[in-house]
């Protein structure tokens, strides 16, 4: 039972549990920590969590009889947050970066796009290097697979190939994840 010093529950959290007065089973299965879980009446759990100052909260409505719990509320819908926030924390998010060559690439310009490339998956993005053909460059398929393979051979240390080239239109790709470290 809820005493009236504390905060009314939000609405959307109530929909996640049934909590006190709104379990609508005759009997339940009360669950405590240290002691076996047994079979009680409804009433007879509820006034054992208002003895407690505590909520009894439905855990698992499809059970029959269905298992209750007498705990916090607040307290549990607070660590349940704080264990999704840190989760979230710890999921990492993978971009992907391009890097653009035209067939006819010098080896300056090719050591210093390697250089960056080198560096994004060194960071752990993903990588998508292309040739972009234009005009009656397309003739030139063939500089732009040996480019593209001469640029994940430079980067095997540091990545591996997720997808050989491949002419998509005016485009020569490939795809290069980088290494689990």
């Amino acid at each position: 039972m809820r005493k009236d010093n504390r905060k009314p529950f939000v609405k959307k959290e109530e929909d996640q549990h049934k909590i006190n007065d709104r379990i609508t089973a005759r009997e339940i299965r009360l669950v405590s920590e240290g002691q076996e879980p047994r079979v009680v009446s409804l009433s007879e759990a509820l006034k054992l969590a208002d003895e407690q100052d505590m909520d009894l909260v439905e855990i698992s409505p499809n059970a029959v009889p269905p298992v209750c719990k007498i705990m916090d509320y607040r307290k549990f819908l607070y660590n349940q947050k704080r264990k999704e926030k840190e989760l979230k924390a710890k999921q990492s998010k993978v971009e992907i970066k391009e890097i653009r060559f035209g067939p006819n690439t010098d080896d300056h310009d090719f050591n210093f796009k390697l250089a960056h490339a080198r560096k994004f998956l060194e960071q752990g993005n993903k990588l998508k290097a292309y040739v972009f053909f234009r005009g009656r460059t397309i003739v030139f398929k063939d500089r732009g697979e040996i480019l593209l393979l001469k640029f994940v051979t430079e980067l095997e240390d540091v990545g591996t190939v997720e997808q050989l080239p491949k002419l998509e239109g005016k485009r020569m790709i490939i795809m290069i994840n980088p290494k689990k470290k």
